[in-house]
Order: C-alpha cells, then structure tokens, then sequence
C-alpha cells in the first residue's frame, strides 16, 4: 500500500514510482533510406517528379487530395472476397 498515493477519504488510489524501458531500436539514420524509397514510390504513383511539382499540381488543381476517415479506408478496401491479387502497374 506504501506505492499508492492517498487519503484516508480517498477511493481512488494511483499507482507512485512506476517506470518502465523500451529497447533500444538504434539510430533513425537506419530507417531513412526506407523513408526516402517510400515518398519516390508515392511521387511515382502520383505522377510527380518532385516536390515542387507536386505543390504545383495541388495549387493549380492538377492533384486534389480527399480527407477520409479510417472507417472509410477500411470500407473502401478489397473486402467480402475470397482471394483477389493486387497488381501494381
């Protein structure tokens, strides 16, 4: 009872001194790579060159971006199926 902070009128108790640790997963310099390969595939898929042509293109209304909710992803995906193949080209 001595880890939980309270009164007598108290009956709520709240846990004092807990502490935990994650590992260590090393440096972010790791991953960037990863990062990089992932936005030039997303350009691609856009039709984007670069970045400056990509704030072109939404300036100007060439690309519009749609705001949707993660119910809507989940609706709009491939689902009620027995097997389908995701072809990417």
């Amino acid at each position: 009872m001595n880890r939980y902070f309270h009164s007598a009128d108290d009956r709520m108790m709240v846990a004092q001194g807990v502490s935990g640790s994650i590992v260590d997963k090393g440096s972010v310099l790791r991953f960037l790579p990863y990062l990089e390969t992932g936005i030039r595939h997303s350009y691609q898929d856009m039709g984007v060159r670069n970045l400056q042509q990509l704030q072109e293109w939404t300036y100007n209304g060439k690309i519009r971006f749609e705001k949707r909710t993660p119910s809507a992803q989940h609706e709009g995906g491939v689902h009620g199926l027995y097997s389908y193949e995701k072809r990417l080209f």
